[in-house]
């Protein structure tokens, strides 16, 4: 759920990545982020996957309703 769009940049945190970080402190971000990601993905994996299907599947149109025989990929 989005807040209205007169609040969102009140709940936002401007961040910047330091252009003066060593390799190795970019590389234990990296890594981070990395860990934090695979666990986010085995605690809400079906979760994940199902708001992933809704936000990235193809709108369907009036004209080319899902039962459209005329669809190769129906």
């Amino acid at each position: 759920m989005k807040p209205p769009a007169s609040t969102r940049l009140l709940l936002t945190i401007p961040f910047a990545i330091p252009a003066y970080w060593t390799p190795e402190q970019a590389l234990a971000v990296f890594e981070l982020l990395d860990d934090l990601k695979e666990m986010i993905g085995n605690h809400y994996s079906m979760q994940l996957f199902e708001e992933a299907r809704k936000q990235y599947a193809p709108a369907t149109t009036e004209h080319n309703p899902p039962d459209d025989p005329d669809d190769p990929f129906v």
